[in-house]
Parts: structure tokens; C-alpha cells; sequence
């Protein structure tokens, strides 16, 4: 039997309990219903409102013949525990890891006790891991898409072709799941229940952030149909009150997005959704038909409010679109949301003083800042490969501890980003004290950037 599992436990993460939205392991449980499908008993240990010693007492408890753990920069430290357990606690278990973790850092994760690791996709590896391994209890050394460890030497087998026809997947396997748990929560904390839904794999853009590591730069989907009776099996079993889709670029076909929206109405399966998407895939007969299928909000990707820095991550976007459809979809009555990174490489304060402007301008409902980082394997990992510092030991360190040499100080940037929150929503308040507390603490922000 092979045991899927995640690794993420939302009790150890303070930040996203603050936030609360949480989403099922869409991944695992495609690799579950594929497994079903192809004969191979499978079961899954959904971590999420688990901890680590449930996890540990469950694989002591059904003694898989197979662990396999999905991993990512979140729970890169947690999987290594759970690896080094099994490796200590119950030897004879195999243990496989897969995710977008595994591309730059096979022969760590082999070295540091994993059994086999699985490149790129995963349904179609899983499945003939499982079925030779029913039949002659180990791995096979053969496998397309994975890597393992003889003689002291990674070998490492031939890149797996994906999947061309993502339609003739099976629905993910969340009858595996307790999916209440999530319905449940978003509930109690945003006042809707919501499930996440996946419609294409891939993404054909070239931001240098970005990791391609699983998926590649391919663009592949399921058809309209087969998402709408994936809607029509969600409101029959779980009854939503929103959908989340995952997808990069939601409206990146607009012939898809019209044959979606003509079927979600004409079979009733209409359920309110979310997407991200990007302003150049965007019009007004597009916003048009997301509001005619029920979408509530958009997250439109932007960065950056400046265009130079823009185009040093090859964005291949217009601020100024990016500005015009926040504006007009929140004429359309949909919510809008946006994306800010501050501290790429040659970002000045004369930069982010735009990225102030274009939220002032834009007065998005809704946006996130982060700090930007390099993950292995992107270019903006490789162009600043010469000036990357931190990280450390393999085991105690994620690629989210890296950083390099920025035009000032990553502290600088830290203020920035306090500058950028109190300044935008010092422009949305009416005269208030908040105004006032607003207007102070941006001004304290940009003095530390001074001293930064």
C-alpha cells in the first residue's frame, strides 16, 4: 500500500492562521484517484489539520509499503523529519518524495534518506512505481521520472513526458479526504465555504520569479465540460458556497472562457469563483462573461507599480493596463486583488514610489506585499547566483532563508514595505485619527529606510 501525504500542518504556521484559507492538497489527491484507478491501493493522511505525531503514529500504526510525501518551500523541513523518522522507526517502509522541491535538489533529498524521488509529474510515475512494486516488493530502477541513490552516485532515469491529455484524468480523490474540515473553516473565518479547483497545468509566461519546476513553461487543460461536471459532482457531494481555481492564468483562452461560461449556466451548476489571471488576457467582453459565470473576485497580477522593474522580470505587461483592468472590474462588480513584490534586484525608492502610486490609483479591494527571494532553478535565481547569501545546512534551511545583493539593503526593503501598507491606506481613509496614525507611521517607515 503506498501512504500520500503533504507534510503541512497549519497548528505550526502562525502566519497562515492568522489568515485562515485553507486549501485541500489538490496534487496528492489527483495521485490518489489516478492510483485507484490503475488497481494500486492507496490511502492518504491529509496533515493539514493533523500534526507531526499523528502523522508518525499513523505510519506506525498501517505500516505502508510506500510513504510518499509531496514537497514544497513550506514543508521542506517537516518532510525531512518525517524521512528521518522512517529511516529510524521503520526501515523497511520506502520512501518516495515528489513536488516542485525535488528538480534542483534530487541528491540532497536522497542523501538525506529518501529512497526515490519523482521529477516532474506524478500520476503516471506513482502509478508504475506502485503496480512493480506489487509485484516484486522493491523499486524500479528503470522508472522514468525519478532518481535514486546507488553506489554513493545519484542515477538519474529519463525526463517523463507529461501528461498530453490532462481530460483524461480522474477527478481528484477527495473522497480521501475529510474536506468538511476546509469547508468549515472558510466558513467560520470568511463567511463562505470554499473548495479549490484545478482547470489547466502549466504556465506559458516567463517571469523570472517564478518556478517552472514541476509543469514546465507548457499551457495544457481540461475542457469546459469536463469542469463543469466536476462543478456538478462539487455541488452534489459538498455543496460549496465558492470555488477557488488554481490555475495561473485563469482567461489566458478567451474561446475556453466563453464556451465555460455558456455551460456553467445552461446545465445550473453556476458556483460563485475567484481566480487569478493577468491584465493582458483582459477586456471587457472577458469581464463580462466572468461576472456572467459567477466570478466574484480577480486577482490581477502585477508586481510592480513601476514598468522598469516590470520588464527586468519579463512580465511582458503594461502597468497602465494592469491599473485599467483593477479599475474596470471593480465597475463590473467584481472584487479586485493584486500582487506587489518589492526588493527585486535595481528597485529604487523612486520605484516604489510608483508601486504607492499605482495602488492609490488602482485602489485594488485587496493586495498582498512580499519580499522577493530567489528559488533555485528560476532566472532570477541565476542572475543573482554570484551575490546569494544565507541559507546553510540543507536540513534546517529553505530557499525562503536566500538572499542577495539588492540595490539597498534587504532591511531597507522591510521598511519599504511598512512605507508602502501605511501609505495606501493612508490614502483610503477619510479624515480620521487612523488617517493620522497612518500618515505617522509611513513617515517613521521612511525615515528607517534612511538609516537602513
Amino acid at each position: 500500500m503506498i501512504l500520500l501525504t503533504h507534510g503541512y500542518f497549519l497548528e505550526e504556521d502562525a502566519k497562515e492562521q492568522l489568515i485562515m484559507k485553507p486549501y485541500a492538497p489538490l496534487g496528492i489527491l489527483y495521485i490518489s484517484a489516478y492510483l485507484d484507478e490503475k488497481g494500486i491501493e492507496n490511502t492518504v493522511f491529509d496533515s493539514t489539520f493533523s500534526s507531526i505525531e499523528n502523522l508518525k503514529k499513523e505510519i506506525k500504526s498501517c505500516r505502508p509499503d510506500i510513504v510518499a510525501l509531496y514537497t514544497n518551500l513550506m514543508t521542506k523541513l517537516n518532510v525531512l523529519k518525517i524521512v528521518s523518522f522512517i529511516k529510524r522507526e521503520a526501515k523497511e517502509i520506502k520512501v518516495i518524495l515528489g513536488g516542485p522541491e525535488i528538480r534542483y535538489y534530487s541528491e540532497d533529498y536522497l542523501l538525506h534518506g529518501a529512497d526515490m524521488v519523482v521529477i516532474g509529474e506524478g500520476e503516471e510515475t506513482m502509478a508504475e512505481i506502485g503496480s512493480y512494486f506489487s509485484l516484486n516488493k522493491c523499486l524500479p530502477a528503470n522508472c522514468t521520472g525519478t532518481a535514486f541513490m546507488e553506489d554513493g552516485k545519484m542515477i538519474t532515469n529519463p525526463e517523463r513526458n507529461l501528461i498530453k491529455d490532462i481530460n483524461n484524468l480522474p477527478f481528484p480523490n477527495r473522497k480521501k479526504i475529510n474536506l468538511d474540515l476546509y469547508l468549515n473553516t472558510w466558513k467560520k473565518y470568511h463567511g463562505k465555504s470554499m473548495v479549490s479547483v484545478s482547470t489547466m497545468r502549466g504556465c506559458p509566461y516567463t517571469c523570472k520569479w517564478c518556478s517552472r519546476a514541476v509543469y514546465g513553461g507548457t499551457y495544457r487543460r481540461r475542457s469546459p465540460e469536463k469542469v463543469v461536471e466536476e462543478f456538478r459532482y462539487l455541488k452534489e457531494h459538498y455543496n460549496p458556497e465558492a470555488v477557488w481555481f488554481v490555475d495561473d492564468v485563469f482567461t489566458i483562452s478567451h474561446k475556453w472562457l466563453k464556451e465555460f461560461t455558456s455551460l456553467v449556466k445552461d446545465k445550473n451548476v453556476m458556483i460563485p469563483y475567484e481566480i487569478i489571471t493577468r491584465a493582458d488576457r483582459m477586456n471587457e467582453e472577458v469581464l463580462g462573461m466572468l461576472k456572467e459565470s459567477g466570478c466574484f473576485r480577480i486577482w490581477v497580477g502585477a508586481e510592480s507599480g513601476s514598468q522598469r522593474i516590470i520588464d527586468a522580470m519579463d512580465r511582458r505587461v503594461d502597468v497602465n493596463k494592469v491599473r485599467e483592468m483593477i479599475i474596470l472590474s471593480k465597475k463590473y462588480g467584481i472584487e479586485a486583488g493584486t500582487f506587489i513584490m518589492l526588493g527585486y534586484p535595481g528597485e529604487t525608492k523612486k520605484d516604489i514610489r510608483q508601486t504607492i502610486h499605482h495602488l492609490q490609483v488602482s485602489k485594488p479591494d485587496h493586495y498582498t506585499v512580499t519580499l522577493a527571494y530567489p528559488i533555485k532553478g528560476t532566472p532570477l535565481y541565476n542572475e543573482t547566483r554570484e551575490t546569494i547569501s544565507g541559507g546553510g545546512n540543507f536540513s534546517e534551511s529553505t530557499d525562503r532563508d536566500l538572499d542577495f545583493k539588492r540595490t539597498h539593503s534587504t532591511r531597507y526593503y522591510q521598511y519599504a514595505l511598512r512605507w508602502v501598507h501605511n501609505a495606501v491606506m493612508y490614502d483610503k481613509e477619510n479624515f480620521s485619527i487612523r488617517k493620522l496614525k497612518y500618515a505617522f507611521k509611513s513617515g517613521v517607515a521612511r525615515i528607517l529606510m534612511k538609516f537602513a
